[in-house]
This record gives C-alpha cells, structure tokens and sequence, in this order.
C-alpha cells in the first residue's frame, strides 16, 4: 500500500512536471522571458527527478536476497541524492542563463506570462503537499526529495511572477528603463532558493550513506530490549536507517552461566519484542555476551542507611 500511493504520487507529478514545464519553455519563448524559460528548465529537472524517485521506490521495494541481505532500502538514498544534483545542475543553468541575457540588451516580457506564472504556482504547490503528506506518513526520503522538488519549482516560479512584473510594469511606472532586468535578477535569486532546497535533500542522504545512528530510535529500542526478562544490560545499540526502515544492532549482556541454547532463544525472543514494538525496525542483530560485572553482596542486617 505504502509503495503504491507514492509511485501514484511520483508518477501524478511526473505527468503534471512534463506539462507545465513544455508549457512555461514555450511561454518564455513567446513572451521574452528569461525567468519564464528558466523556470520551464528547472521543471524539466523536477520531471528527471520525478522519473529518479520512480525508480528508486521500484527497486527499494524489492525483498532482500542473498546479494543484498538487508535490502534494497538504499536505492531511495541514492535517488534522493540524484535529485538533489540535478537541484544543483538546474540552479547553475539558470544563473549561466540569466548572467548572459543580464549582458544582452531586451525588450521587457510580456504581461500575459504573468497569468502562466500564477497557475502554475498553484498547481506545483498543491503537488508539493500531496506529495509531501505520503512522504512523511511512510518516512521515504525519495519522495520527500520529489515533493520539495515541486516545492522548490512553486518558489521559482514565484520569483519568477515577481520579477516579469517588475520587468513589465517598472520602467514605465518609475521612468527606470533598467528594471527590465529585473526579470534576469528573479531568475537567480531563484536559483539560490533551489540550491538550498538541494543542500536540505542531500544532507540526510549523505548521513544515511554514512550510516549515521539515530539516537531517539536507539534510545526507544533500549528500552524495549532492556524490559525483557532474562537481559541484564543492554551494552550497545545502533540504529541506522535505510530507506524507510531501519536496521537495528545491539550487544545484549547475559547471566554468565547462561547456556549458549537459552541464550539464543533470549536472543531471539528480544528480537521479536523489538520488532512487534517498532515496526519501522526492519532487521535486528543481536550479539549476546556474559555479564561479567562483579555481584553486589546483600546487605546485612543493621548495615547501610544513612549515618
């Protein structure tokens, strides 16, 4: 169900990205706007992207095999990373873009773009909270990246409305024939919007690359682990994620006269407690060791308190 609905989503986008940005390139063209066509750029990135996550959920929802134990989680990592690039390729066309019609002497865009920049504003920004929504219900960091690519497309856009209005309405307003640029300068203030956009996608892929340990989960898997009778201590935990699971390793300290068999069905009786307790958990690994701290002798009769 999960897979489905952001495939769904991906794919809705994906649909909805190939036509606004044909549309807003060949606005741009019409109309002589240079953020116009730059935003219809950045929507051919949000398409690539869109066909990226695609593929990454495809191949994340594969059941592990003797190749891949753990999963194919990882290829949405490496989707969202992909799209986060392309944020990044979009961003520095659209300034190599600008700075050249910045250099080039033009006519201001026309006014009835204006009217293309507003719809498609609306329609990226409801795909963004669509997206979004499903994203966050199955904590998938592809479509997350996929739903603030629309985002990111909706501030462009944005910038872009901002700028073809000044572009149209300034110089004659404010006698400042210069302001027709203004049109150039929305085009790359929107660029810097959408390499911020990028650096928030990437940071979290790269820490999932890198296997970084999420402490509350940690925390949380402890607890669960440390309430199950015949555990003494909980040594270790570590929990990274993966794709939109997480996998779970922990060093579980036993009673020293423990025989191996009983150890191996605690073992496995705190896996199964793990799991049941949190179902984002999708692999657990136990290393079972004996609790060698020193015993603390009772307390005599009359001994202890306070003196």
């Amino acid at each position: 169900m999960a897979s489905a609905e952001l495939e769904r989503n991906t794919l809705i986008g994906l649909a909805v990205s190939v036509i606004l940005a044909a549309g807003k390139i060949i606005a741009g063209v019409l109309g002589r706007s240079s953020a116009l066509i730059a935003d219809g750029v950045e929507s051919l990135a949000d398409t690539v992207g869109s066909v990226v996550v695609w593929m990454g959920l495809r191949v994340a929802d594969r059941e592990p095999d003797a190749a891949h134990p753990y999963g194919y989680g990882r290829a949405e990592t490496v989707a969202a990373l992909t799209v986060g690039g392309l944020l990044i390729a979009a961003a520095m066309l659209i300034v190599v873009n600008a700075v050249g019609d910045i250099m080039t002497p033009h006519d201001a865009p026309a006014a009835w773009t204006l009217i293309v920049l507003v719809v498609v504003v609306a329609v990226k920004e409801f795909l963004f909270r669509r997206v979004l929504r499903g994203a966050e219900r199955f904590d998938s960091d592809a479509a997350k990246a996929d739903a603030w690519h629309h985002r990111s497309d909706a501030i462009t856009s944005a910038a872009a409305f901002i700028g073809v209005l000044i572009a149209v309405v300034g110089p004659g307003l404010f006698d400042a024939p210069r302001l027709v640029l203004a049109d150039e300068a929305a085009a790359i203030v929107a660029s810097g919007v959408i390499l911020l956009t990028a650096a928030r996608l990437i940071r979290p892929a790269l820490l999932e690359l890198l296997d970084a340990s999420s402490p509350e989960l940690a925390s949380a898997v402890r607890a669960t682990a440390a309430g199950v009778e015949g555990v003494r201590v909980i040594e270790k935990v570590h929990a990274r994620k993966s794709g939109r699971g997480f996998l779970v390793d922990m060093h579980v300290h036993v009673a020293p006269e423990m025989e191996v068999r009983a150890g191996h069905a605690l073992a496995g009786k705190v896996k199964a407690t793990v799991l049941a307790a949190h179902p984002r958990v999708r692999h657990v690994l136990i290393h079972v060791e004996p609790d060698e701290r020193p015993a603390v002798p009772p307390t005599a009769p009359g001994q202890g308190g306070c003196t």
